[in-house]
């Protein structure tokens, strides 16, 4: 088996030294590195990444962004990565979702954060406040999660597929809520990956402008809610 990490960048020539210590982690754990710089869309950029690696059925895909610290010794990494795929009918793995997705398809939606709705934890970089911990909720199985970090074996990869559906405008936003949303309505299981991970970003979508359409549209082409039933 083999793992194989796709970090997708849009700039062509400014590599951060956070994406350069990314890809030096990921080598350390003897994970084989696709780096696409320069991307116009990130469906293009993962489809065509997922194509070029030629992975076999149970090899391992991970799909994140480039602005992410994981703090996990290598070897105990790749434990946790291999141990959490291993379910049959599971789909993908990340560090934070939610066990319901609403009527507005906003996963963190602050209410049902109140309600212990969501699951996982990431640490958070603020420019002002510096580093701290979002903790979302126990790790669970769940109906979405965010795409900082999507963990998946290439057979379930294929059996979802990666391609921008058409009814998305923006080339950059909703992959994650399609993705896993997509998984688990064909049958498939998402769960937490129980890691410590840093975004260095606040993740503030809300203000772009194809993020509410793609979401306008995703709700317009899902019947929403969707839930974890236990």
């Amino acid at each position: 088996m083999k793992i194989f990490a796709i970090v997708c960048t849009r700039s062509r020539e400014d590599i951060t030294q956070t994406t350069d210590d990314l890809v030096h982690f990921f080598a350390r754990c003897g994970i084989q590195v696709l780096l696409i710089a320069g991307a116009n869309s990130i469906f293009k950029a993962y489809k065509g990444a997922f194509e070029k690696s030629q992975a076999n059925p149970e090899d391992i895909i991970i799909m994140c962004h480039d602005d992410i610290e994981i703090r996990e010794k290598p070897e105990i990494f790749v434990e946790k990565l291999t141990t959490t795929l291993d379910r049959d009918m599971l789909a993908f793995a990340g560090p934070a979702g939610t066990t319901f997705l609403g009527q507005d398809a906003v996963w963190w939606d602050q209410e049902r954060w109140k309600q212990g709705l969501h699951r996982g934890k990431v640490t958070h970089v603020d420019p002002e406040k510096g580093e701290y911990l979002t903790q979302y909720g126990p790790p669970d199985d769940v109906v979405a999660l965010d795409g900082l970090f999507l963990a998946a074996k290439a057979d379930v990869i294929r059996a979802i597929g990666l391609s921008k559906p058409d009814f998305f405008p923006g080339e950059w936003d909703f992959y994650d809520i399609h993705y896993t949303t997509t998984a688990y309505l064909k049958g498939y299981t998402n769960t937490i990956l129980d890691i410590d991970i840093v975004h260095h970003s606040i993740g503030e979508l809300v203000g772009r402008d194809s993020w509410h359409k793609n979401r306008a549209a995703f709700i317009e082409n899902t019947k929403l809610p969707l839930r974890i039933f236990k």
